[in-house]
């Protein structure tokens, strides 16, 4: 299965890159480009290196072998107050300082916007009540982020990001902690984005969610890409056997008509459990 861009455009490009954290390496000879335009999922199993691949488009990580492009540059070449006003990067587990209130939050993401001479403007006021607005965090602005539910916080950190306004937008796992609710709200709120000209790339694990609202996949397994393209071109039972594991049947979503993933009655060699014997609950913050 191929890797081909969408419209045959990329600014954001991985060439023969190898990745990984000093001895350890977690990706080798990884090729990828992220189509301009378009709403990027990256989906794959626990450590298969889809956080690495954005930490290096993020220019945090520095490939030993290869490179990481924008427009054709090295991404390491660019002054970070540069790249940080195209590329906007929301991490796993950010932690905010203490004490901080959400709009304070928020406002840290005009940072690649200021200079030393510059002041607070009102275009940056603008931002952060438009981020927190589309974030959904407005009424949280005068309270402390140490004080918010999982939830409220990540939507905090999805706001600062936004404020940022970057045509590319680099989020990894951004529905952690959400309530299904606002997951569904903050992906069609990327899926808007990205009709209004931004490029997203999301690590997502929900494969369903990935396919219902990105147009571009990229399954990996193993710091390799097993497969890139539009989830109706290349998600089939074989590909989600390869890449989680997991014996399913595709079918149609009933409301998109997007492949949508059902798990068989075995898991790994062993029945799934009945509803009534099955612990209910699942980890991660709520959502107040």
């Amino acid at each position: 299965m191929n890797g081909d861009v969408i419209g045959g455009k990329a600014r954001l490009s991985a060439r023969d890159v190898t990745l990984g954290y000093g001895d350890r390496v977690v990706s080798t000879r990884l090729d990828l480009d992220v189509p301009d335009g378009a709403f990027t999922a990256v989906v794959g199993a626990n450590a298969c290196g889809k956080s690495t691949l954005l930490r290096s488009f993020a220019r945090l990580l520095a490939p030993s072998e290869g490179e990481v492009t924008f427009d054709g540059r090295d991404v390491r070449g660019y002054h970070p107050k540069a790249i940080a006003r195209q590329v906007g990067f929301l991490p796993q587990g950010a932690v905010a300082p203490e004490n901080i209130l959400v709009r304070q939050l928020v406002a840290r993401g005009r940072y690649p916007h200021q200079s030393l001479l510059s002041t607070w403007s009102a275009e940056d006021e603008r931002a952060v009540a438009a981020a927190m607005d589309a974030a959904g965090v407005a009424d949280l602005a005068g309270r402390r982020v140490e004080d918010l539910s999982g939830g409220q916080r990540q939507r905090a950190w999805v706001a600062m990001v936004l404020a940022q306004e970057t045509p590319y937008l680099l989020l990894d796992e951004p529905t952690t902690f959400l309530d299904i609710t606002h997951q569904y709200q903050l992906l069609a709120l990327l899926a808007r984005l990205r009709d209004e000209g931004r490029t997203i790339v999301a690590v997502l694990h929900d494969i369903n969610q990935a396919c219902r609202f990105a147009d571009h996949l990229v399954a990996m397994r193993a710091g390799r890409v097993v497969a890139a393209g539009a989830p109706a071109d290349i998600v089939d039972a074989a590909l989600v056997a390869e890449v989680f594991e997991l014996s399913c049947v595709i079918v149609p979503d009933p409301v998109t008509g997007t492949p949508m993933v059902v798990p068989t009655a075995e898991y790994g060699g062993g029945r799934a459990p009945a509803r009534s014997q099955a612990k209910m609950g699942a980890p991660g913050g709520d959502d107040q």
